[in-house]
C-alpha cells in the first residue's frame, strides 16, 4: 500500500486543484451577488485565473527545471495554501482576484509536472494506471468537489468553500513531505532547453495537438463556465436539480477515464474521434434538449463529461508518448493551452451573457468546438493512422 500513496497524494492534489479551479463556475451567481457585480464581471475569476496559467506554464516551468521535482511539488502546494488563506480573508473583488492569480501560479506549474511525476511514481511505470488516477482526481472534483463546494458555499458562503480548500491542501502537503519521493529533473543547460522546445515545436502531430485542444476547449468553456446561471435563469431549474446536474457531469467524468483505461490501446482513433466530434454535438443540442426535458439534459451532461474527459487523457497520453524525453515541457505548453481555452471560453461566454444572449451559450461554444473536431478528422485523425499505433498505455 505504502508503495501507491506518492500517486494517491498526487491524485488527491489533483483533486484539490481542479476543485478550486471550478469553484467559481458552481457559485458564480453566489460571488457575483456578494460583491454586487454581474455574473459576467464575476466570470473573469475564471478567465484571469485559466490566462496566468496559459501565459505562465512553460516560463514557469522553465524557470523551475533545476529544482528537483520533490521539492518543486512541496513549494507549489504551499503556494496553493497560501493563496487559499488570502482568498478567505480577501476584502473586495480584485484582492479575491490576487490570490487567485496566487492559485493559477501554482496550479500552472503542478499540471506541467504531474501527469509524468505519476508515471514515474507508479508501480512497474503503469502509464494507464497513472494518468487514469490522476485524471480521475480531476474527475472527482466534478463528481464531489464542485458539487460539495457549490453546496458548502450556499449555506455558509464562498469563503467556507475556499476555506475547506486551504485545509484540503494543507494535509495534502504534510502527507507529500512524508511519504513522497525525489524524483530526476528534466532539465540541462539553456542550449538544451532550447534544442528541447525546437524538437516539440517541430513536431507536427503535437502542433496539432495544441492547436485543437486550444478550439476544442474555448468552445467547451464558453457552454461549461456558464452552466449554472444557464440553467438558473433560462431553463429556471431549481438549486438542487443544477447541483445534482454537475454532479452527473462529474460521474460521467469518471466513466469517460474508465473507458480509457479499458478500451483506449485497442480503438485509440476511434475513441479520439468521438471524443472530438461529442462535444460539438452536445453543446449544440444543448438548449433544444434541455427545453424538451430535464432528463434529456441530464442525459446530455452525461456524454459531454465523457467526452470532454475522454478527450484529456486521450492528448495527454498523445504528448507523453510523442515527447518521452521532454515529458514535462510538452506537458507545460499543452496545459497552458488548455488554460488558454478555459480563459477564451469564459470570456466568450461572458460576451454572449453580457448581450442578453445566455440561452445560446451552447450554440457559440458548439459552433467554436465543431470547427476544432472537423479538423481533427481531416487532418490529425488521417496523420494518426498514418503513424500507426503507438505504446499506448
Amino acid at each position: 500500500m505504502r508503495r501507491w500513496l506518492p500517486l494517491i497524494l498526487l491524485t488527491v492534489a489533483g483533486f484539490t486543484f481542479n476543485t478550486s479551479e471550478l469553484t467559481p463556475i458552481g457559485l458564480l451567481s453566489d460571488i457575483a451577488s456578494d460583491f454586487d457585480i454581474s455574473e459576467a464581471r464575476a466570470g473573469l475569476l475564471i478567465t484571469i485565473y485559466a490566462w496566468v496559467v496559459a501565459l505562465l506554464s512553460l516560463p514557469l516551468m522553465l524557470w523551475c527545471a533545476r529544482m528537483d521535482f520533490r521539492r518543486l511539488l512541496l513549494s507549489i502546494v504551499t503556494l496553493f495554501f497560501v493563496s487559499h488563506i488570502a482568498s478567505v480573508l480577501s476584502t473586495g473583488f480584485w484582492t479575491l482576484m490576487a490570490s487567485r492569480i496566487g492559485v493559477a501560479c501554482a496550479h500552472s506549474i503542478f499540471w506541467s509536472i504531474a501527469p509524468s511525476m505519476a508515471v514515474s511514481v507508479t508501480a512497474d511505470g503503469r502509464r494507464s494506471t497513472a494518468l487514469s488516477a490522476l485524471v480521475a482526481g480531476g474527475g472527482i472534483a466534478l463528481v464531489a468537489g464542485l458539487p460539495l463546494g457549490r453546496i458548502l458555499g450556499l449555506l455558509a458562503g464562498w469563503r467556507a468553500t475556499l476555506g475547506a480548500l486551504g485545509f484540503l491542501s494543507g494535509l495534502v502537503l504534510v502527507g507529500l513531505m512524508r511519504y513522497f519521493p525525489s524524483l530526476p529533473r528534466e532539465s540541462g543547460d539553456d542550449e538544451s532547453r532550447r534544442e528541447m522546445l525546437s524538437d516539440i515545436l517541430h513536431c507536427r502531430p503535437l502542433l496539432m495537438i495544441y492547436f485543437i485542444t486550444a478550439v476544442i476547449v474555448t468552445g467547451h468553456y464558453t457552454g461549461y463556465s456558464y452552466i449554472e446561471p444557464f440553467m438558473d435563469q433560462v431553463l429556471h431549474i431549481g438549486a438542487e436539480a443544477i447541483t445534482l446536474t454537475l454532479c452527473l457531469f462529474g460521474v460521467a467524468g469518471l466513466l469517460g477515464s474508465f473507458v480509457m483505461t479499458r478500451y483506449f490501446q485497442r480503438y485509440p482513433v476511434r475513441i479520439i474521434s468521438i471524443a472530438c466530434l461529442s462535444v460539438p454535438v452536445v453543446m449544440l443540442a444543448l438548449l433544444p434538449c434541455a427545453l424538451v426535458s430535464p432528463w434529456l439534459l441530464a442525459g446530455l451532461c452525461v456524454i459531454w463529461g465523457m467526452a470532454i474527459t475522454v478527450y484529456n487523457i486521450a492528448f495527454q497520453n498523445e504528448i507523453i508518448v510523442l515527447s518521452p524525453s521532454h515529458t514535462a515541457v510538452a506537458m507545460s505548453i499543452y496545459s497552458g493551452i488548455f488554460n488558454l481555452g478555459i480563459g477564451g471560453g469564459a470570456f466568450v461566454g461572458g460576451m454572449v451573457c453580457e448581450h442578453g444572449m445566455m440561452a445560446g451559450i451552447g450554440y457559440v461554444g458548439g459552433a467554436i468546438a465543431l470547427s476544432a473536431a472537423l479538423y481533427a478528422m481531416f487532418r490529425y485523425v488521417p496523420l494518426r493512422c498514418l503513424r500507426g499505433n503507438l505504446n499506448h498505455l
